[in-house]
């Protein structure tokens, strides 16, 4: 059974959008781990301490191959059951899963399904079939994301979605070149894709190979099917941003999708986009990108969502940029990229506020001052705590922030993903090593949870 706890927060009757919203007030102290069990939290701080340790991070796969040797595979993935898998995954079977969503849905938390497949660049998954399957998949996701009842006030289903699961990296770095060129504008148009996913006519790109074009008329048909199946039971799709090399192509693949499923004639009674695109505050173009695909769905009567991050693959493209000589794509330090932050939520909360519910924003952010601006400007515009705004967090992270979210009436969804050991360890990992600032700086939710802990073995009230 769930812990009471003590009122974290006030609230009145979310007022309309626009007009003046009183702020429930938000104290981001470890006072709402009073709503989890003490197994739980000795768990979450274990956990957290042993991801801050760098030689983890960096040789995780080396050391969990050294730890099935010595202990054998069973007892190695009991360990890392009760453990790293316990504290970021939301389990194997369906069972297991919607056990994991209404524990969390208990405790005012909102599920963001994740299937942990992905295409690094460079790797080859050796043909359609990879894709075919990881649709089956994410099919699969779909039903699970809308298909367990909750307590919660109801409110639209998300899930995550990878381009490259979908589609080769290959060819989006081809795509991305080819989009760099002059005189490509037509050709590899958001409307001209569009049109080949409705249609499933044959879409011939004359930059690209024959076997190119084939994978490409696949890769546009899987996504078709995921969004419309998606449309169908209610659940929005958030596409990941991945690297700078494939950025471009993978926006490509989701203005096309927004063409076909965020116009008016698919929105529901909000009109709300089902399809929503993420921007990475550390790139040093996004706040000009962002604002130009604004004005973009504006003009072309199309509702916007957009998951905000900060971004996650900072050490890659800096290495990246110096193995090829070319600029540096990412903002020189912490602070700028939190400059870039504050920029683009203002820009976004801004939309909302004058765009109603067909403008949609994310702010996904471990930051606890990030989400104070947020939750203040979103009082100050009026945006209501459970209207157009949401905040997103990684399963497992930051706890203490999602609860007092969650608490206070604010949506708050938290990235969850799921599936067996051997498909979801090495998903872990990388984010890991792409989270690794976010790991080793969560020493401030450690000692809360310290705290919690020993008020818990002090027995004091």
């Amino acid at each position: 059974m769930l812990r009471t706890s003590r009122v974290l927060f006030s609230r009145a009757t979310p007022p309309l959008q626009g007009s003046a919203a009183p702020r429930p007030s938000l104290q981001f102290d470890g006072e709402a781990f009073r709503l989890k069990r003490t197994g739980e939290l000795v768990r979450a701080l274990f956990v957290l301490r042993l991801c801050a340790w760098p030689p983890l991070v960096t040789y995780g796969l080396t050391l969990l191959s050294w730890s099935q040797r010595l202990l054998g595979s069973r007892l190695s993935g009991a360990l890392l059951r009760a453990s790293v898998y316990g504290q970021f995954v939301a389990g194997e079977t369906t069972a297991e899963v919607q056990g994991s969503v209404q524990r969390l849905q208990g405790l005012g938390l909102r599920p963001l399904l994740a299937v942990p497949t992905e295409e690094e660049p460079g790797t080859d998954r050796g043909g359609e079939a990879w894709y075919e399957g990881n649709l089956n998949a994410m099919l699969h996701c779909v039903d699970l994301s809308c298909g367990t009842p909750g307590s919660l006030p109801p409110r639209p289903a998300l899930m995550q979605l990878k381009v490259t699961a979908l589609t080769s990296a290959r060819l989006c770095k081809e795509l991305t070149l080819r989009l760099r060129e002059p005189g490509t504008a037509k050709e590899l148009s958001p409307e001209q894709f569009a049109d080949t996913m409705e249609s499933g006519k044959d879409l011939c790109v004359s930059s690209l190979s024959p076997e190119q074009n084939q994978h490409l008329r696949a890769s546009l048909s899987r996504f078709h099917r995921i969004a419309k199946y998606a449309r169908s039971q209610g659940v929005r799709l958030l596409v990941d941003a991945e690297y700078t090399s494939l950025n471009p192509a993978l926006t490509l693949f989701v203005s096309s999708l927004a063409v076909r499923w965020n116009c008016r004639e698919e929105a529901d009674g909000a009109g709300a986009p089902w399809v929503w695109n993420t921007y990475q505050a550390y790139l040093k173009d996004t706040y000009e990108r962002l604002s130009q695909a604004a004005e973009a769905a504006e003009q072309k009567g199309l509702g916007f969502g957009v998951k905000l991050v900060r971004g996650a693959y900072l050490e890659t493209e800096r290495a990246l940029a110096q193995h090829s000589g070319t600029a540096d794509p990412t903002q020189p330090n912490y602070e700028a990229t939190s400059r870039s932050y504050t920029r683009c939520l203002e820009l976004m909360l801004g939309h909302v506020c004058r765009q109603g519910s067909r403008y949609q924003l994310m702010v996904a952010s471990h930051n606890e001052e990030s989400v104070r601006q947020a939750v203040k400007r979103m009082s100050d515009l009026g945006i209501p705590p459970d209207g157009a705004v949401c905040f997103g967090q990684l399963l497992g992270m930051c706890d203490h922030v999602s609860l007092a979210l969650g608490q206070a009436g604010y949506a708050i969804y938290k990235s969850i993903p799921y599936g067996s050991l051997d498909e979801v360890i090495p998903y872990l990992l990388r984010r890991a090593q792409e989270n690794r600032s976010v790991l080793q700086g969560a020493r401030r939710e450690q000692g809360l949870l310290s705290q919690e802990l020993l008020r818990r073995f002090s027995r004091h009230p």
